[in-house]
């Protein structure tokens, strides 16, 4: 990954970022052990694993229309507007997905949540690979949609709060992982098997998942938060081993929840706010910038704009496509506590420019039929340079700099506002670039890159550096920053 109107107030952590920042951020109210003196972490291990297979999950949802494009509109005759809805009607279900997962996963629990998410991905695949009409593929699109995003909450959320000290930022980042690693495995399997046959190899993660939550505990914290004392310890025994001591750890989820639940409630109102303002203004700014960067475009579309640049096979520009991703990922989840957050920011924004202007002046050339031989070659290094630059800093560090802006109070609310627009976000890019590749596939890459300009500037100018700063160290530097 991976989310609100009139109903933000009432969702009480309706983002990753309310719980899982408090939890990452607040030695005061959480100092686990490590894991030597807590005994076994088989089963944190495992709990993981089975939770990211959500993650990766959310990853072959999104990545299953760019290899799939030319085969799905041929065999149902879909028109270029219908497979355009049917590409972005995946973000909007995973909006309303991401609205709900904050109360889902409070009243049903984080085990629940996974599992009623896995349904809807199931009935949403199923629904594709059945599909005669644009009717029931855009349905199943949705489902799915949905799934994924009750997925990017809930499924970070649980390893924050399953995982000892020691191992929560690391357990943590797997999650952003899986989601690349699912993506490319759905680029690299559906260049070699049809759109029907890569629709149900999208129902693996979630049967795993399924089997997986059986062996596994509940979050501990949720299980606190609603009372469930003889469970909590159960699950939070479970977690560290049977003969490890948990009673300070204990005291100190407690301590922690009830801290949580006595801070003020806010509404969206409050986010604006002389004390709120610049946080919300940086929030919302980060994430229109790399979602207007085009970066959904281009994903969901990869194979078709390979095919449109010249290039002889549009399915070997996928697979490079999906092998860049992943080891730049990971790169870019090790520089993001050394280089700090502004500089990954800025440097990935200047090859995301660099990427874009590289695609746009191959399709110059091939409308003004200049440098033919070039042609591929300039469109697929600017893919690739577009996709590696995004992967090592712009497609993590604005939610992490998210999750560290605002203050605990209105995090949540916060939090929702920022991911809603980067949803919507979302949804305007993946359903417009196909009609911009028809007005100007050359301006739409041209596009893309001043968008990319823009973003290097506003870092410089408003963005603060929060690398090793506590939180009032960073509303201080935001309230000063000019």
């Amino acid at each position: 990954m991976a989310k609100e109107i009139n109903r933000l107030n009432d969702l009480e952590k309706p983002l990753i970022t309310e719980e899982q920042n408090i939890v990452h951020k607040s030695d005061e109210y959480d100092s686990y052990k490590s894991s030597d003196e807590n005994g076994s972490i088989f089963m944190v291990l495992l709990s993981t694993f089975v939770a990211v297979c959500g993650a990766f999950e959310f990853g072959t949802c999104v990545g299953y229309s760019a290899p799939t494009q030319a085969a799905i509109r041929e065999d149902l005759g879909l028109s270029l507007a219908e497979f355009a809805m049917f590409g972005s009607i995946l973000t909007i279900g995973a909006m309303f997905g991401a609205v709900t997962s904050g109360r889902i996963a409070d009243t049903i629990g984080r085990k629940g949540a996974m599992r009623l998410s896995a349904v809807f991905c199931i009935a949403g695949w199923l629904a594709v690979y059945f599909s005669k009409s644009d009717v029931s593929l855009d349905l199943g699109r949705f489902a799915t949609g949905y799934g994924i995003g009750i997925f990017s909450y809930v499924v970070p959320i649980f390893i924050a709060e399953i995982a000892p000290k020691n191992l929560r930022g690391g357990l943590t980042t797997l999650n952003q992982l899986l989601i690349v690693i699912g993506q490319s495995t759905a680029f690299l399997i559906g260049t070699v098997i049809s759109w029907r046959e890569l629709a149900l190899a999208g129902l693996l993660p979630c049967i795993v998942l399924f089997v997986g939550l059986c062996f596994i505990p509940e979050s501990p914290r949720w299980l606190a938060k609603v009372g469930d004392q003889k469970e909590f310890h159960a699950a939070l025994r479970e977690l560290r081993g049977k003969d490890a001591d948990i009673t300070e750890e204990a005291e100190e989820i407690q301590e922690y929840i009830e801290t949580l639940q006595s801070l003020p409630k806010t509404t969206i109102w409050d986010l604006f706010q002389k004390q709120y303002i610049k946080s919300v203004i940086i929030g919302v700014a980060l994430m229109v910038f790399q979602q207007f960067g085009g970066i959904n475009g281009v994903s969901f579309y990869a194979s078709q704009t390979f095919a449109l640049a010249g290039l002889s096979s549009a399915k070997a520009g996928t697979v490079a496509y999906a092998c860049v991703q992943v080891p730049i990922t990971f790169l870019g989840a090790m520089l993001m506590d050394k280089s700090g957050r502004r500089p990954l920011i800025m440097v990935s924004s200047a090859g995301t420019f660099l990427g874009c202007f590289l695609a746009g002046t191959s399709f110059y050339f091939k409308e003004h039929d200049l440098l033919p031989e070039w042609r591929p070659t300039l469109a697929v290094a600017g893919v690739l340079i577009y996709v590696g630059s995004f992967s090592i800093g712009l497609g993590a560090a604005p939610w992490v700099i998210m999750s560290e802006i605002f203050p605990i109070n209105v995090k949540g609310v916060a939090g929702s506002l920022v991911v809603l627009v980067n949803w919507l976000g979302a949804w305007a890019v993946s359903y417009t670039f196909n009609f911009m590749m028809t007005w100007s596939s050359y301006g739409t890459f041209y596009i893309y890159s001043g968008v990319s300009i823009i973003t290097i500037l506003f870092v410089v100018k408003f963005v603060p550096e929060t690398k090793g700063k506590t939180l009032e160290e960073i509303q201080a530097c935001i309230n000063s920053h000019r």
